[in-house]
């Protein structure tokens, strides 16, 4: 069985939790999920199955949308809920609609992001949440990231009793951005810790979460019903031309053979063109501008 399949992630199970269901879901071991959603984080997690697991890093370029809640008043160590507090300052008064839409907007376009210390991401072989849990010191790596937009869902809450407020939002963002760090980094825009204090996922992959069926509603269908919930292997290639090889360009394919231009989608040079034969998705090709050819990207089905 290969295909793409929209999985509803609940809270409470980290992706590769997810994972690991769906290998014994689908009875097969090439099951990878294409951008990780925390333990505490619910929503939209593509599952790549088979032979599309090939396409995962595709699926992980794809845009995002979330929509969550930040608190200003406090932050804390994992910069959302599951940590120690690690700083307070009570707000004298509530921000305006406005204030806070002029600090969300500076927070939009290409940006440099710092990663949270509680993050997967490696540092010299080892994740940044192993050193935090020790305590330990290390440089994180500045990202680019890009944030399409970042905007108020409705109005937000002041807590006279606790001197904080409570910001409704959602953010349209690109690979690798830390929606935890971009709440931190509103709360320093208007002078405040902040954190955040809830999210949802609500597309990823070119699915939304109204697409997206759970692990429970997946134990109850049989393997006709299962190959149904998956899209094809190409769903996460439709950004790219798709061209239909003759049988001598498919056996030039087969081998990782390389593919002049002039024969390829109507003769229009493209970076990459997604290669079919026999109605399946083959190949991902690039174009190699100094040699003037086509030549494989990516492999995917050969058989």
């Amino acid at each position: 069985m290969d295909g793409i399949l929209a999985l509803y992630k609940e809270r409470g199970m980290t992706s590769n939790d997810a994972v690991f269901k769906c290998r014994k879901i689908f009875k097969t071991r090439k099951v990878g999920h294409s951008g990780t959603l925390d333990p505490n984080v619910d929503g939209v997690l593509p599952i790549c199955i088979g032979k599309a697991t090939k396409v995962v890093n595709y699926m992980m370029d794809s845009g995002k949308i979330y929509q969550g809640q930040i608190i200003l008043g406090f932050a804390t160590e994992t910069e959302d809920l599951d940590g120690a507090v690690v700083d307070k300052k009570e707000l004298t008064r509530p921000f305006t609609s406005e204030e806070i839409d002029q600090a969300m907007s500076a927070l939009t376009g290409d940006l440099i992001q710092i990663p949270p210390m509680y993050s997967a991401i490696k540092v010299n072989g080892r994740r940044l949440y192993d050193y935090a849990r020790k305590g330990e010191e290390v440089k994180r790596p500045k990202r680019k990231i890009h944030v399409d937009y970042f905007k108020q869902t409705r109005a937000s809450i002041f807590d006279d009793q606790k001197m904080q407020q409570t910001i409704f939002f959602e953010v349209g963002c690109g690979r690798g951005t830390y929606v935890r760090t971009l709440a931190v980094d509103l709360g320093k825009k208007l002078g405040f810790p902040a954190v955040m204090s809830d999210l949802t996922r609500l597309k990823s992959g070119g699915f939304t979460i109204g697409q997206a069926v759970s692990l429970e509603q997946l134990t109850k269908l049989d393997e006709k019903q299962l190959a149904a919930k998956l899209q094809p292997i190409e769903h996460a290639l439709t950004e790219f031309p798709r061209h239909n090889l003759t049988p001598k360009q498919w056996e030039f394919v087969k081998n990782g053979g390389f593919l002049s231009p002039q024969y390829l989608n109507n003769g229009q040079v493209t970076s990459k063109v997604v290669l079919f034969y026999n109605g399946k998705v083959r190949a991902l090709y690039k174009y190699n501008q100094e040699k003037h050819r086509y030549q494989p990207e990516q492999m995917i089905d050969l058989s």
